[in-house]
């Protein structure tokens, strides 16, 4: 499978943004996704993910109560709303899909079986 993210910048702080994830060449409706970042300098973390059907979702502390990740199965593709972003919000972002269609926790990279070549957000205060 092939991932094209996109709606990554450079935005103020406060603002929102939409990254968007499009899986190709295969199905992505049976298997969880989700979204994690690399700040500068720091490793790979947990962000969002999101159960094959919707119906289960995880959030690192960092982003919680200001983000969601909406699925379209139909589209092949998952979003990342971020609201109110901060400068520590400035990472690499990568899509990603799961082994797995959920999980009784939030997934680690060690989980994920695709990865997207990520998109760069840069907030600035």
């Amino acid at each position: 499978v092939q991932l094209a993210e996109s709606g990554g910048g450079f935005v103020q702080a406060w603002a929102s943004l939409r990254l968007s994830c499009t899986g190709s060449g295969r199905t992505l409706s049976m298997y969880a996704m989700g979204w994690f970042r690399q700040p500068p300098g720091k490793e790979r973390e947990f962000v969002a993910s999101i159960s094959w059907g919707g119906g289960r979702t995880y959030y690192a502390d960092p982003v919680k109560g200001r983000s969601t990740i909406p699925r379209d199965n139909a589209k092949n593709t998952v979003y990342l709303q971020m609201n109110n972003l901060k400068s520590e919000d400035t990472a690499v972002y990568y899509c990603s899909v799961d082994s797995f269609a959920y999980r009784q926790e939030e997934p680690v990279t060690t989980d994920i079986r695709s990865w997207g070549q990520g998109t760069q957000v840069t907030v600035s205060s």
